[in-house]
């Protein structure tokens, strides 16, 4: 039983046809005082609640309603409707336990939508078919914060809540991204990553929303912007933090109302995608200090996922470094040699400022060059970053430093003598273009 609250008897009673269309009984109350009875004596699977239903503009009445709906029914999920103006107000609601909100005029799909989130994620366990499609075989790991936080991803992954990813770089944000949108009901439909932070504010709009031909100068044709490209599918804005404040508000109208108009275009289209965000900023932070909008952080992170660095999870350096391992094997055309037990124990301590990747460019640069049977300390110790000198050192506290150049440099040496001079090896090796091989012996004076 689904709860309407709006002073508005036609509005209640379009949202009523709206959600038995959808399968599920309502009732409605147009007044507080006939809100309160149904909710102290009917239990329900979700209140909507209009936050100017009464007289009183300023919302004052609508958050005292919703206070008592989080006393009476602690568990059940209130989604709250204002007005574009009244954002703000939403976002009290949301501090004081509102699941979501959306602002008029209600789309019908996105209202479906969010009834049948909240609704899912309210309830006690997850569904057979969230946790049977979820596929985390890309995801290595059996430290307990990751089975945790993958068994949130689960849960929420056949839902259309908006999901925000926190994390350092290089601990696997896209990877987790990328699980939720192949297990949701949006996996045959486009996974589009758009990575905020290397797109100036000047491109922003013709980015993320498009253009027609003429809208500016250069504009020698129509363009997709990626809301577009993603509709019906998932849009993954990875490094949201980086947004600037008047970027940040041309994408929470698009996020709040689904729909844009693309550059020197007039008419309104609408498009329907499920939101991922990513970001290692610190996002509480930057609303306290007004560098990041408040109301778009609570409409991003309806559900948080925070994962932890590698060096709080040590525990799983090991099955990482035998799955990167095997991976650097396969593509290499060899054996998968073994890790002797000082070269996993000297793995397992290392810093990982980078995390995942970090380990994995270590891996992959020892393996391009290995020839022995089993990898050593040794064979890591040349890949290994010192972040803060841009050098890399032994474990040994000499003074010799190699230089990520020289890095380089004998990376190429290594493959051209491992594959007899084949160029085409030694570039498919190195994960680079023929043209980018021989860029780079001009670069570093070799001669073949």
């Amino acid at each position: 039983m689904i709860l309407i609250v709006d002073d508005d008897k036609t509005i209640c009673m379009s949202l009523s046809l709206l959600v038995k269309r959808a399968g599920y009984e309502s009732v409605t109350a147009n007044n507080a005082e006939d809100a309160l009875k149904i909710i102290r004596n009917t239990p329900l699977q979700l209140i909507v609640l209009d936050m100017n239903y009464s007289l009183d503009i300023s919302g004052n009445d609508g958050l005292e309603l919703l206070q008592k709906c989080k006393v009476l029914q602690p568990e059940t999920p209130v989604i709250l409707i204002t007005a574009w103006a009244n954002v703000p107000l939403a976002v009290e609601g949301i501090k004081s336990g509102a699941f979501d909100f959306m602002s008029k005029p209600i789309d019908s799909s996105s209202f479906l939508s969010k009834i049948e989130t909240a609704i899912t994620m309210s309830s006690k366990e997850p569904t057979v078919e969230n946790t049977s499609v979820f596929d985390r075989s890309e995801i290595i790991g059996e430290n307990s914060q990751l089975k945790s936080i993958l068994a949130t991803a689960s849960k929420v992954a056949n839902t259309d809540a908006s999901v925000l990813i926190l994390g350092e770089n290089g601990t696997g944000k896209e990877l987790i991204a990328r699980a939720i949108h192949n297990a949701s009901k949006r996996t045959s439909q486009p996974f589009v990553m758009v990575n905020l932070g290397g797109i100036s504010q000047s491109l922003f709009e013709s980015e993320m929303f498009g253009h027609v031909k003429g809208a500016f100068t250069g504009a020698v044709s129509d363009r997709k912007g990626r809301f577009e490209m993603a509709d019906k599918g998932t849009i993954f804005l990875d490094e949201i933090g980086d947004l600037d404040l008047s970027c940040q508000v041309k994408l929470l109208r698009v996020l709040q109302q689904h729909t844009f108009e693309p550059l020197g275009d007039s008419q309104t289209r609408h498009v329907d995608f499920r939101l991922i965000s990513a970001t290692n900023a610190n996002l509480s932070k930057m609303v306290a200090n007004h560098t990041f909008r408040e109301d778009l952080f609570y409409r991003i992170n309806l559900i948080t996922l925070n994962l932890p660095p590698l060096r709080e999870r040590r525990d799983d350096i090991p099955l990482l470094v035998k799955h990167f391992v095997n991976i650097a094997a396969k593509a290499n055309g060899i054996s998968m040699p073994e890790v002797s037990s000082e070269a996993m124990t000297f793995l397992t301590k290392l810093p990982y400022t980078g995390n995942i990747r970090e380990l994995k460019n270590i891996i992959d640069g020892a393996m391009l060059v290995f020839n022995g049977k089993s990898l050593e300390s040794k064979d890591f110790e040349r890949f290994i970053v010192n972040h803060s000198t841009k050098t890399i050192e032994s474990t040994d506290n000499s003074k010799s430093a190699v230089t990520l150049d020289d890095m380089e440099r004998n990376a190429i040496l290594n493959a051209i003598e491992k594959y007899d001079g084949n160029m085409s090896k030694v570039a498919i090796a190195l994960g680079i273009t023929r043209q980018s091989l021989y860029r780079r012996l001009e670069k570093f004076d070799i001669k073949i």
